[in-house]
């Protein structure tokens, strides 16, 4: 008797074994917490000399992360400043044109000029003279000749560069000072930008979760010193197939339940996406059953204090019904 009874409970425990397990929940889609995630980087390559949060830290945009030195933009920062002063003294003296002192150095030239040319105006006519009643000899008229038109050729020279200078400049002239300036000081500039960049602040509202380099590392430009999910910006995704995508519609709230913490959060329907044809679920016998496509909710928890307290990657579940 007592065998009997004891088979009968393994047969029993055993069949209970091999039926199928039963599921937790009904038309309920799991999915997952997402979080956007930020980046906080470098903008000109230095040497990161204090880091000023740590990792979990919550920090507002525009505030400081950490600060770097960048001895070599300090060095082109001067180059730029002298450069910069003197295109714009290049371009101030050619709007002035020129100074007293240059007038009157012009005006002494020329006139020197004039009375080396009048000197040799008459030198030349007495040897004329004197090589037409064949005085002199050839050689000493063409040396003559020859002092004669150079003197010319200086008069000539210095009372233009005089009319230069008490004229005004040209108009070409003073452009190209002034694009000089120009280049100057948009070089200025983009120094003074790189220099304004030792401080790395952060873009935007985050939470701090990982810090990838430490004080007296090299920070290259558009490397992430630390990387962290942007404030207000957490996401419920969810996986839903063809046949249940009608249950849902755009801007709806719906109940989403965290299974392991015993909670709902009310959360609102963003955006209904169809994923990539590598997501369609496709059927072997089209002719008994149709495929179907694949589309990803997301939402959006309403209250604020519901996102900032949702883990990455957590958990959540959503009604089907």
């Amino acid at each position: 008797m007592k065998r009997n009874l004891f088979v009968s409970i393994a047969i029993g425990t055993l069949l209970s074994a091999c039926q199928p397990e039963k599921p937790l929940t009904t038309g309920v889609i799991e999915g997952k917490v997402k979080k956007e995630t930020v980046s906080v980087t470098a903008k000109v390559t230095g040497r990161i000399t204090k880091l000023l949060v740590s990792e979990g830290d919550v920090v507002h945009k525009g505030q400081p992360i950490a600060s770097i030195d960048i001895p070599e933009a300090e060095a082109k920062l001067l180059q730029a400043q002298g450069a910069y002063t003197s295109a714009k003294a290049q371009y101030q003296m050619a709007r002035n044109g020129a100074t007293t002192n240059e007038r009157k150095q012009a005006n002494a030239a020329a006139t020197a000029a004039n009375d080396q040319y009048a000197l040799a105006e008459k030198s030349f006519t007495r040897i004329k003279n004197m090589y037409r009643d064949s005085l002199i000899s050839a050689q000493q008229y063409d040396e003559m000749l020859t002092k004669y038109q150079s003197a010319k050729a200086q008069q000539t020279g210095t009372l233009a560069k005089r009319d230069e200078v008490d004229g005004n400049v040209r108009a070409e002239r003073i452009q190209m000072a002034y694009g000089d300036m120009l280049r100057a000081e948009g070089a200025l500039k983009e120094v003074q930008s790189a220099l304004r960049e030792k401080v790395i602040v952060a873009a935007q509202d985050m939470t701090i979760e990982s810090i990838s380099l430490h004080e007296g590392e090299l920070a290259p430009a558009g490397y992430a010193v630390a990387t962290g999910y942007a404030t207000g910006r957490t996401y419920l995704r969810f996986t839903v197939g063809e046949k249940q995508i009608g249950t849902f519609v755009k801007g709806n709230i719906y109940a989403v339940k965290l299974p392991y913490g015993n909670k709902t959060v009310n959360a609102k329907l963003l955006t209904i996406k169809e994923l990539g044809s590598y997501a369609s679920r496709t059927s072997s016998y089209p002719t008994y059953e149709l495929g179907e496509a694949t589309y990803e909710l997301k939402l959006m928890p309403v209250n604020p204090a519901d996102q900032a307290a949702l883990l990455t990657n957590q958990t959540v579940m959503l009604s089907a019904n």
